[in-house]
């Protein structure tokens, strides 16, 4: 595992790496400030950050990471402004520790964050699945009421036209019903 340590106070960073010690195979690097390029670099499993109070500024810099190379971030606080512990959820902290950072902990709150990282971001992939899912079938269905306008069909008899131009082009029947209504567009002047 590998696991990127970011504190600007080397000796608490070092209380991070003395709660991970036993994890096999274990490799920790300390960096004062979080800098993506450093960490995309390292490639890390799980990102740690230990602070006395999370700033905006690092908050920034995680929630920007989490959009482009998402990853469990723990994060250790001495103490906490109210609503900072909000903020650190949306920037993609997995688990947000106020006065808590005890070598024996460490471990246990990392092995949270990753399960609970590893179930969102199947949450979002599912989420993400479902919308692509139901913005096909919207097409399909307008797919289908133009074909039934256009050509006297009723709805089953154009579903399966569909679904044949589908499997003949060896396409999914979305995208072929997306083409359909394009053309359908080109033909009415309604495309430019």
């Amino acid at each position: 595992m590998r696991v990127l340590i970011i504190d600007p106070d080397p000796a608490r960073a070092a209380l991070v790496a003395e709660g991970l010690a036993g994890l096999e195979p274990f490799e920790a690097r300390h960096e004062a400030v979080f800098d993506e390029a450093r960490a995309a670099a390292f490639a890390p499993d799980v990102v740690v950050v230990a602070a006395d109070s999370p700033d905006r500024d690092t908050l920034e810099s995680l929630r920007e990471a989490s959009q482009t190379n998402p990853r469990p971030v723990v994060m250790f606080v001495d103490r906490s402004e109210p609503g900072l512990a909000e903020e650190a959820v949306r920037a993609g902290v997995a688990a947000y520790v106020v006065d808590g950072l005890a070598p024996g902990r460490v471990r246990a709150v990392l092995e949270v964050a990753m399960s609970r990282f590893s179930l969102m971001n199947q949450l979002r992939r599912d989420l993400d699945k479902a919308k692509a899912d139901l913005a096909s079938r919207k097409i399909v269905e307008r797919a289908k009421a133009l074909l039934m306008k256009e050509r006297g069909l009723e709805e089953e008899t154009a579903y399966r036209l569909l679904r044949k131009l589908a499997m003949d082009k060896g396409r999914p029947i979305g995208a072929v019903a997306g083409d359909l209504l394009a053309f359908a567009g080109v033909l009415k002047g309604d495309a430019s």
